[in-house]
């Protein structure tokens, strides 16, 4: 009998590519229904970009590169953290890889043993925790409510370090639920962290250039900047320039994590796509003015949603401060019934509902590591949306 690796026994499919698969399949047998469950914004690729990406297929530039980068993406990475963060690395300080993902595995299966334990609060990304379990190591995880903006505090993160601590993982904006730690915020986390030599950060700022809040945006090598030689700083071209498709994600860090990382990635993928590295090079060193116009299409959505999830029994949902998610608190509904005699035990049967009935998917908080909610992407038309949400609030106030 054949059997998979103890290390693939550890992890689970991605629930939100599980759900997307769900709806392509119902949508390709003719149902009319509105996917809500995928982080991808619904703009193209600047023509820019995709012009330099053309650019780079006629010029040859068709082969293989160095594993973690061009020389040129690399100082274009370099660029982007000194005009955006102002923080300084070297090119020896910078990884290039296949999507902000394959940068996160890459930085904890390097690092992680049996053992280790890595802090991540929740509602967290999907692919977080099963990334450390692949590693080996052990996910602890820190509650982030509603009631605290789904963000966790500097006494909640003290308490969770233990000697077998190895990473603190930060996401702000967050996926799922667009929360967005401040500078201040971010200063008293460093206070504790501080304290805690052995601890490196891992901060995931893939979604920084969607931001809504008074302040700005700000990651936590600049705020601590005694941190530095602890901290890697994660980000990348998919959400700011939509390019998911194009999968290109960097980091920059101590020199040692880095080298890590190259030497994983020169026995897996080896490097980037050529063509993508040529169009992230124009994405982050060109012109960066259409940022705030989608970033006003994406505050209107954002406040059309959330009044209208607002207005439906049972659900309450916070203002979002970044990226493009709403993640509103389902407990108004748990115990209800549907109209069809379902009961509406878990905020997962609660999004089998939504999909079955109102034919609206989004994604279930047990996900993400915090229920009853669920995980809503709003980055699609105001027509679509409206629509949806429409079907929700009908849902909601059909149950019993």
């Amino acid at each position: 009998m054949s059997t998979t690796s103890a290390a693939l026994g550890r992890i689970q499919p991605s629930a939100t590519l599980a759900m997307s698969a769900r709806v392509n399949a119902l949508k390709a047998q003719g149902v009319d229904v509105i996917g809500l469950s995928a982080g991808e914004p619904d703009f193209d690729t600047p023509d820019f970009v995709k012009e330099a990406a053309i650019t780079a297929i006629k010029g040859g530039q068709t082969k293989y590169t160095d594993v973690d980068g061009t020389v040129a993406v690399k100082d274009a990475v370099i660029h982007k953290f000194s005009r955006d963060n102002g923080l300084t690395y070297t090119r020896a300080q910078v990884s290039v890889n296949s999507g902000g993902k394959h940068t996160l595995f890459n930085a904890l299966v390097t690092t992680v043993d049996a053992g280790d334990e890595v802090i991540i609060p929740a509602p967290y990304w999907v692919s977080y925790p099963d990334i450390v379990n692949f590693a080996g190591g052990t996910p602890v995880f820190i509650e982030g409510p509603a009631s605290q903006g789904y963000k966790i505090t500097p006494a909640q993160l003290d308490a969770a370090i233990t000697p077998r601590t190895k990473w603190v993982m930060l996401n702000s904006p967050s996926n799922p639920s667009g929360a967005a730690y401040s500078a201040e915020e971010l200063k008293g986390l460093g206070e504790v962290l501080r304290r805690h030599p052995h601890v490196l950060i891992m901060t995931d700022d893939m979604y920084e250039h969607v931001w809504y809040a008074a302040t700005p945006f700000a990651t936590i090598a600049q705020t601590c900047p005694d941190l530095y030689e602890r901290i890697l700083t994660v980000n990348g071209c998919s959400k700011a320039f939509s390019m998911t498709g194009w999968r290109i994600g960097f980091a920059g860090g101590p020199e040692w994590i880095i080298k890590a990382m190259a030497k994983l990635q020169s026995q897996s993928t080896s490097n980037p796509c050529s063509i993508s590295q040529a169009a992230a090079v124009a994405a982050l060193t060109g012109d960066q003015s259409f940022l705030e116009e989608r970033n006003t299409a994406f505050r209107k959505r954002r406040d059309m949603v959330v009044a209208m999830l607002n207005d439906a029994p049972g659900l309450d949902c916070p203002v979002p401060e970044g990226a493009f998610y709403v993640y509103p608190d389902a407990s108004g509904l748990i115990g209800k019934t549907s109209p069809k005699g379902v009961k509406i035990d878990s905020d997962e049967t609660l999004i089998s509902y939504f999909l079955d009935d109102a034919k609206v998917a989004a994604v279930h908080g047990g996900a993400f590591g915090l229920s009853p909610a669920f995980r809503i992407s709003y980055a699609t038309s105001e027509e679509v949306l409206k629509k949806a949400c429409t079907r929700i609030q009908e849902a909601c106030a059909a149950l019993k």
